[in-house]
């Protein structure tokens, strides 16, 4: 595929934005059937393999937080999310879009991830009904200027 190539499929297909790489173990978290299965597809095609879920017990290289307001606290969820990779690997931290069931305030996003001692890289569309916020640890931000 060329470099072109490369570009037109990261603006059409939300997973190639994600910046996942073939082999990388995603650790899901949140699954319910409300989730964006071509989202997930898309992504265990990239990576070349299914995502792991809530009870792989080692490190994973990402992780994936589908998360609704009434899911608890976010904060809690975040840190739980982080002893889960590596500093630097990133959270994508999926949201329900405004409008939909579940929809969560950015302030919130932003106020759980500094809490949780992340910084907020990047945000996407992420499907019809999601979005998603790329966290990562502050240094990790840094280094990636």
């Amino acid at each position: 595929m060329s470099a072109t190539a490369d570009h037109a499929e990261e603006r059409t297909n939300p997973a190639a934005r994600l910046g996942f790489q073939p082999r990388q173990v995603v650790q899901e978290i949140g699954y319910d059937d409300d989730v964006d299965q071509e989202l997930r597809e898309a992504i265990e095609e990239i990576i070349g393999s299914e995502l792991v879920d809530e009870d792989y017990d080692d490190v994973a290289d990402a992780v994936m937080l589908w998360f609704r307001e009434d899911d608890g606290d976010l904060t809690d969820a975040l840190v739980d999310a982080i002893a889960l990779i590596d500093e630097g690997s990133p959270v994508w931290l999926m949201t329900p879009k405004t409008g939909r069931d579940g929809y969560v305030e950015p302030s919130d996003i932003n106020e759980a991830a500094q809490t949780a001692g992340l910084s907020q890289t990047k945000s996407i569309s992420a499907g019809k009904d999601w979005s998603g916020s790329r966290l990562v640890t502050p240094k990790a931000a840094a280094k990636k200027r």
